[in-house]
């Protein structure tokens, strides 16, 4: 029987770079983002269900990401709709990827885990975590969206502050070093309680 530790975090906090440690580390990791590529992708498990209703987002046999963004920005039932047919997709994913996992701890690497109630199927949850200026930086470094972006995408996700108190670790993203050390008293302490249990 494997560790659930889910792993979220907001926007530029880290959180892609730490999910990599805890695989470094032996951690299995199952990455939601990851998942929902799998399902877009030419053959995906999504293709055919969403083709059924926004046919104008296949490309090529494959979703269009943008294709998508573009629906949900012109039409307000577009999200749930979408949602409808993919979160039960990549909810059997994970379970699939649960089942088959041979390792002590898996990481699932889930930016909306707080907001979509992901937590309460976790052992316990880490947070990745870093100031305000720095997630900032890190984010409009990336060059692939405006700060008033940045902004809307902060709005729909629950404050920083909020889900490092409702989760069992947090990790400070300053410094590689600094969040390798953190990702290993986190595996650590897992480890420890697994032990004594």
């Amino acid at each position: 029987m494997t560790f659930k530790l889910g792993l979220t975090g907001s926007i530029g906090m880290g959180k892609t770079t730490t999910a990599r440690m805890f695989a470094e580390a032996g951690c299995a990791l199952w990455d939601a983002d990851k998942a929902v590529h799998r399902l877009y992708s030419h053959g995906g498990q999504a293709v055919v269900p969403l083709n059924a209703i926004f046919p104008e987002a296949i490309r090529s046999g494959a979703v269009s990401r943008e294709a998508l963004k573009e629906i949900i920005r012109q039409n307000a039932d577009a999200l749930s709709q979408i949602e409808a047919i993919v979160h039960p997709l990549v909810a059997k994913d994970r379970s699939n990827f649960l089942r088959s996992s041979k390792a002590k701890i898996t990481v699932f690497d889930v930016p909306l885990l707080f907001e979509t109630g992901g937590d309460k199927s976790m052992d316990a949850v880490v947070c990745v975590t870093a100031p305000v200026e720095v997630q900032k930086e890190r984010v409009l470094a990336r060059g692939t969206m405006t700060e008033i972006e940045f902004e809307k995408i902060l709005a729909k996700q629950i404050p920083d502050a909020e889900k490092r108190m409702r989760s069992d670790y947090v990790i400070e993203t300053i410094s590689l070093d600094s969040a390798k050390t953190q990702v290993q008293h986190v595996i650590e302490d897992i480890t420890s309680r697994l032990e004594n249990a």
